[in-house]
C-alpha cells in the first residue's frame, strides 16, 4: 500500500491541538490554585453552566471510532445509520427527565454512591469494579484503534501519537480537573466540527456537488434507509438502530459515570438537563456529518474500492485514505482532520480520566479515610488522574497485540452498559427491589450479554443478516487486486444461527432486560424491600404516569415509599441540605435517613441553618 506521509504544516496543525490542550490544563491549574479542593478538582464545585458542558459531552461520545468508524459504516452499509438520530432523542430525554433528577438531588458524586444508598455497600462496590475494568479496557482500544488506522495510511507515526495522546489527556486532567477537561473538550469539539467541514465542503466540490453525490448514493443503494423488518437478527433495521440503539447508548450515556459527572457540576439543575438537550443537538450535527462524509466517499470510490482492491487492509483506514487523497495538493489540511479525529480521542480519554478517578476517590478512598483534608483529598485526586492515565495508555499497548480482539473490545462499553443501566432502572423505577435482587440481577445481566456478545465474535453472523451492499474494483489497477477467501461458515452449533447472530445493538437490551426481569423475580423470592427504608428522593414516580387516574393505584405502585407532592415540594425548596447529608450518611455507613435526622435541619421550626451555595431549580 502506497503511504502518502504528512508534510511540515499537516504536523504544525496536528501539534497545535495538543499544545493548546495542554495550555488549557495549565490555565484552570494556575486559575484555581487558591481552591484547593476534591469538590473543585472533581465536579468543578458544581457552578458550571450549561454551555461549555454540553459541548464537552458531545465531543466525550463522538471519539475517534466515530470520526473513522461511522463513514466507512455508511460507505459499506448505506445510511440507515441517520436513523440513530432518533435513538439519540429517547436517550437524551430519559437521561434528563429519568436518571439525571435522582442523581442530581441525591447530592452525590459518583454515580455509584447512588447504590449504596439505595441499596448496599456490596452492589456499589461490584458495580464500580465493572467500571473501572470496562472503561480502562476501552479507553485503552480508543487510543489505539485510531492510530494505528491513521498510521497505516498517512504514515504518522503509531507510538508517538499514542504516548502523545495518553500524557497530553493526563496532563491537563491532573492539572486542571475538571474544568480543564471540560473546556478542552468545548476546543476539541469545534476542531472536529471544522475538520468534517472541510471534507464535507472539498469532497462535494470535487464529486460534482451534494446533487451528483447524493444520485450516486441512491444508485448504489446507499440511501435506502427504512427497512421495517422485525427481524432481531438483522444487523441494521428501523427497530433495531431505534430501539436497540436507545438501549446501547442509554447504557453508556444514561448513567455513566462520565456524563453524570459533567451534569451534575452545573450550577443547577435546570443548566444540568439544558446541557444535555443542547447537546443532542451537537450529536445531531456530528452524526449528520459523519452520515453524509460516508456518501461522499462512497461517490468518490464508487468506481474502484480501496479496502475490496488491497490498497487498504481494514475499513476503519477508509476515512483516512480518502482525506490523504482529497487534500495531496493542500498542506495543512490532512493535518486538520487528524486534528479532528484526535479531538474525538482526547476527549473520550481525558473524560474517563477524570471519570475514573471520581469513582475510585469517592467510592473507595473517601471510604476507607474519611476524615481526609480537602489538600489531602486534591493531591490524592490528583494522583489519581496520574495512575488511570499510565493504566490508560499502558492498555493501548496492551490492544496493539490483541489483534482481531480489539473489535470485540470495543463492543464491551456496551455489554457492561446495560446491565448496569438495568441495575439503576431497578434502584430507581423498582422500590420493591432489594439489594440481592440487584445483584444477582447485575451479575445474570452482564452473564447474559457477554454470552451472546462473545459467542457472536466467535461465530460471525452470515452475510445474509449483515447485508453489505456491493462495492466496484471496475476501474482499480488489476496489480493492486488480492483476493479475498469467504469466511468458512461450516461446523457452525445450532446457536451461531439464532442466539449468536443477533444484532449487535441488541446486546446492551438483553443484559438490561435481563438485569430487571432476573432482580424483580429475586426481589418476590428473598422478600420484597420495605418502602418506609427508601428515602423517596431515590425514587422516580413513573409509575404516576400510569395510574394517574387513581390515588389508590399509585399509592399501591409506591410499594409504601412516603412520596406525594409535599415531599418533592420540600426537597425543591431545601434541597441542598439533602446533599449536605448524603455524605455523612455515606462515610457512616448509614442507608436513607429521614430528613429530620439530615445536618442542618430543624424539625421544629421546619426550616434548615446550614444552606449550600447552588438551588435546585424545579422543572
Amino acid at each position: 500500500m502506497e503511504v502518502k506521509n504528512f508534510e511540515v504544516w499537516d504536523y504544525v496543525v496536528f501539534a497545535g491541538l495538543f499544545v493548546i490542550s495542554s495550555g488549557i490544563g495549565v490555565f484552570f491549574a494556575i486559575k484555581e490554585r487558591k481552591k484547593a479542593t476534591s469538590r473543585e478538582f472533581l465536579v468543578g464545585g458544581r457552578q458550571m453552566t450549561f454551555g461549555p458542558v454540553a459541548l464537552s459531552l458531545t465531543a466525550s461520545f463522538m471519539s475517534a471510532v466515530t470520526v473513522l468508524g461511522t463513514p466507512a459504516e455508511v460507505y459499506r452499509f448505506g445510511a440507515s445509520f441517520i436513523l440513530f438520530l432518533i435513538a439519540y432523542a429517547f436517550v437524551i430525554f430519559f437521561t434528563s427527565e429519568l436518571f439525571l433528577p435522582v442523581f442530581y438531588r441525591s447530592g452525590i458524586t459518583s454515580t455509584y454512591e447512588y447504590l449504596q444508598l439505595r441499596f448496599n455497600k456490596p452492589v456499589r462496590y461490584a458495580a464500580t469494579v465493572i467500571y473501572i475494568v470496562q472503561t480502562i479496557l476501552y479507553t485503552g482500544v480508543v487510543v489505539y484503534a485510531p492510530a494505528l488506522a491513521l498510521n497505516q495510511v498517512t504514515g504518522f507515526d503509531l507510538w508517538a501519537s499514542v504516548f502523545a495522546t495518553g500524557i497530553v489527556c493526563t496532563f491537563y486532567c491532573s492539572l486542571g480537573g475538571l474544568k480543564a477537561v471540560v473546556w478542552t473538550d468545548a476546543f476539541q469539539m469545534v476542531v472536529m466540527i471544522v475538520g468534517f467541514l472541510t471534507v464535507l465542503i472539498q469532497g462535494s466540490n470535487r464529486g460534482g456537488g451534494i446533487h451528483n453525490v447524493l444520485e450516486h448514493a441512491t444508485n448504489g443503494s446507499r440511501l435506502h434507509v427504512f427497512d421495517f423488518d422485525v427481524d432481531p437478527l438483522r444487523r441494521h433495521t428501523f427497530w433495531t438502530i431505534t430501539v436497540g440503539g436507545t438501549f446501547t447508548w442509554l447504557g453508556i450515556y444514561g448513567v455513566n459515570q462520565s456524563t453524570i459527572q459533567r451534569c451534575i457540576s452545573c450550577k443547577t439543575e435546570k443548566h444540568a438537563k439544558l446541557a444535555l438537550y443542547c447537546n443532542l443537538l451537537g450529536l445531531w450535527i456530528i452524526a449528520l456529518c459523519a452520515v453524509f462524509s460516508g456518501l461522499i466517499m462512497y461517490a468518490h470510490f464508487k468506481d474502484c474500492d480501496p479496502w475490496t482492491s488491497g490498497v487498504i487492509s481494514a475499513p476503519d483506514q477508509l476515512m483516512p485514505y480518502f482525506v490523504m487523497e482529497l487534500f495531496a495538493t493542500m498542506p495543512g489540511l490532512p493535518g486538520l482532520f487528524v486534528a479532528c479525529a484526535f479531538s474525538g480521542t482526547l476527549s473520550t480519554v481525558a473524560a474517563s480520566i477524570n471519570a475514573l478517578a471520581t469513582v475510585t476517590f469517592e467510592d473507595f478512598v473517601k471510604s476507607c479515610f474519611p476524615h481526609l483534608s480537602d489538600k489531602q483529598s486534591t493531591w490524592i485526586s490528583k494522583g489519581l488522574c496520574l495512575v488511570f492515565g499510565i493504566l490508560c495508555t499502558s492498555m493501548a499497548v496492551v490492544a496493539s497485540f490483541m489483534g482481531s480482539v480489539v473489535q470485540a473490545a470495543l463492543s464491551i462499553l456496551g455489554m457492561c452498559g446495560g446491565p448496569m443501566m438495568g441495575l439503576f432502572t431497578l434502584g430507581i423505577v423498582f422500590p420493591f427491589v432489594n439489594w440481592k435482587g440487584a445483584l444477582g440481577g447485575l451479575l445474570i445481566g452482564i452473564t447474559l450479554s457477554f454470552w451472546v456478545a462473545i459467542g457472536a465474535f466467535v461465530y460471525p453472523a452470515p452475510p445474509s443478516k449483515t447485508l453489505p451492499l456491493p462495492l466496484s474494483i471496475e476501474q482499480c489497477v488489476q496489480s493492486n487486486i488480492t483476493a479475498t477467501v469467504a469466511p468458512q461458515l461450516s461446523s457452525r452449533p445450532a446457536l451461531a444461527e439464532t442466539w449468536y447472530s443477533l444484532s449487535y445493538l441488541y446486546y446492551s437490551a438483553v443484559g438490561c432486560l435481563g438485569c430487571i426481569l432476573a432482580g424483580i423475580i429475586i426481589s418476590f423470592i428473598t422478600g420484597r424491600q420495605k418502602g418506609q427504608d427508601i428515602d423517596p428522593l431515590l425514587i422516580r414516580p413513573v409509575c404516576n404516569l400510569f395510574c394517574f387516574w387513581s390515588k389508590k393505584y399509585k399509592t399501591l405502585c409506591w410499594c409504601g415509599v412516603q412520596h406525594d407532592s409535599e415531599t418533592e415540594q420540600d426537597y425543591l425548596d431545601h434541597g441542598s441540605a439533602w446533599k449536605q447529608g448524603v455524605e455523612s450518611a455515606l462515610q457512616n455507613g448509614l442507608k436513607q435517613e429521614g430528613l429530620a435526622q439530615i445536618p442542618g435541619y430543624n424539625p421544629k421550626d421546619k426550616s434548615y441553618s446550614n444552606m449550600a451555595q447552588e438551588r435546585i431549580t424545579n422543572f
